[in-house]
């Protein structure tokens, strides 16, 4: 079925889409979040540090930045023209299942990861974070599709929700069984084999809850033709062809429509602090708050509990003060989080709950309404093209804050310094955010 048939606001398409975020929360939250940092840093690179590709040794937490670094930039050259190609084969739920099918295989075979095993875990988190990613790009691509432009917001909102709540219930049966059953004396688990079962569980749960956004989200689009001088090339040689192609002219023509590149410009500056501190959050706890893995991963917890709430009520708050509105209130609550993670003396368990709190209560909003704001602003004939220019902006930045992490952390040796940088690209984003007019780039769609 296609959207010339398919109706907008059907509920069990939007379930079904919703279920993606409930599906692969568990690995962001889980794995990313929690268990991969914490083995990282304990167990798999030694105390004496790595020495990465013969040229600079490296800590747990500055390997961790760093792969979250080169896992973005792979999309980031990739993935526009992986958009363009689905849109012109009117594709978008084939690429999100093969991606989907990668990434949750990768993230279960983490499981395999040891004491020591530094190349096989860079090997595997990178493959596992390509594939979530780029995922993310052909899921993404369906908001448009499915909602209307009265109800994009709060179907955004409800998306990151079901990733709050999805992610947040498969972590409390990982603690659950992480509690019980890694113990100091035999026949308990080590805490790395407890972390290895919760990361493998994590993928498994991405893989089995897919499927339900499989059996349910319908593809959008109609496929085009390909032009008559690429027909003699394979098909992969000739979509790629086709997705460069389109990439570079959808880029020459956004300087057409000045009022979404501004949005675009400040969505990069404040998603830069954004990204950094999903990133690096884990690791600064572990390495520079010198907190516990029990410690650290109550706190992801109650991110995702509150993150719940957070991103439903930033939702109905778009209803009263519009989508830009709202994502100033919750980029200026950011500075707050920033100056509060700055301030944390190290082993105090309280003021990181606190910081936890806060991070949940903005962490949706941000994120939802301003891939929602997006979504209301470009044409909906090329989705997956533009929510890839989406995911390489969002990737851009989240490639220029873990690296500026690692650069101030190696250079300083305190990563505090880095935490309390990132208020500047809070500030430019929202006064450059604050001056784009959200009618006129609404409109501009009309003449793409």
């Amino acid at each position: 079925m296609t959207s010339a048939t398919a109706a907008k606001n059907n509920t069990r398409t939007i379930f079904g889409w919703a279920m993606y975020d409930w599906a692969n929360s568990a690995y962001t939250t889980t794995t990313l979040a929690v268990l991969f940092p914490a083995l990282l840093v304990d167990h798999i690179v030694p105390a004496a540090g790595y020495r990465l590709f013969g040229l600079v040794t490296v800590d747990g937490e500055q390997l961790g930045s760093l792969l979250i670094g080169f896992g973005a930039l792979a999309v980031f050259l990739v993935g526009p023209i992986l958009g363009a190609i689905a849109d012109f084969s009117a594709s978008k739920k084939r690429f999100l299942q093969v991606t989907a099918l990668i990434g949750s295989l990768f993230a279960t075979s983490m499981w395999f990861i040891g004491a020591g095993d530094v190349a096989l875990a860079i090997t595997l988190f990178l493959l596992a974070q390509m594939g979530f990613v780029a995922s993310v790009v052909f899921y993404d691509g369906f908001l448009p599709d499915i909602t209307t432009p009265d109800t994009i917001d709060r179907v955004s909102s409800k998306g990151f929700a079901f990733g709050y709540l999805g992610g947040g219930l498969n972590f409390l049966i990982v603690l659950v069984f992480l509690l019980f059953a890694v113990t100091d004396n035999p026949p308990g688990l080590s805490e790395l084999d407890g972390g290895r079962i919760g990361m493998g569980f994590a993928g498994l749960w991405w893989l089995a809850f897919s499927l339900v956004t499989f059996a349910r989200l319908e593809e959008t689009g109609e496929a085009q033709a390909l032009p008559e001088e690429y027909r003699r090339s394979p098909k992969v040689v000739a979509y790629t062809r086709v997705g460069f192609r389109r990439t570079v002219a959808t880029t020459r023509r956004l300087r057409g429509f000045p009022e979404l590149a501004r949005f675009v410009l400040a969505f990069i500056l404040y998603n830069d602090g954004v990204q950094t501190v999903i990133a690096i959050a884990p690791f600064y706890a572990k390495e520079t708050l010198d907190l516990e893995t029990k410690t650290l991963a109550l706190g992801i917890l109650m991110v995702q509990v509150i993150a719940v709430f957070g991103a439903l009520f930033f939702g109905r708050l778009a209803d009263r003060v519009g989508t830009k509105g709202a994502i100033l209130w919750s980029v200026g609550l950011w500075s707050i989080v920033l100056a509060w993670g700055f301030s944390i003396p190290a082993g105090q368990q309280v003021p990181f709950f606190v910081l936890a709190g806060l991070i949940g209560a903005v962490l949706g909003g941000t994120q939802a309404l301003s891939r929602s704001l997006y979504g209301s602003m470009i044409p909906e004939e090329a989705a997956a093209e533009f929510y890839g220019f989406f995911s390489v902006f969002e990737k851009f930045s989240a490639i220029i804050g873990p690296f500026i992490f690692f650069g101030v952390n190696a250079a300083t040796g305190s990563s505090r310094g880095a935490v309390l940088s990132l208020v500047v690209f809070f500030v430019a984003g929202g006064v450059l955010l604050s001056r784009v007019d959200v009618d006129e780039a609404r409109a501009s769609r009309l003449r793409w």
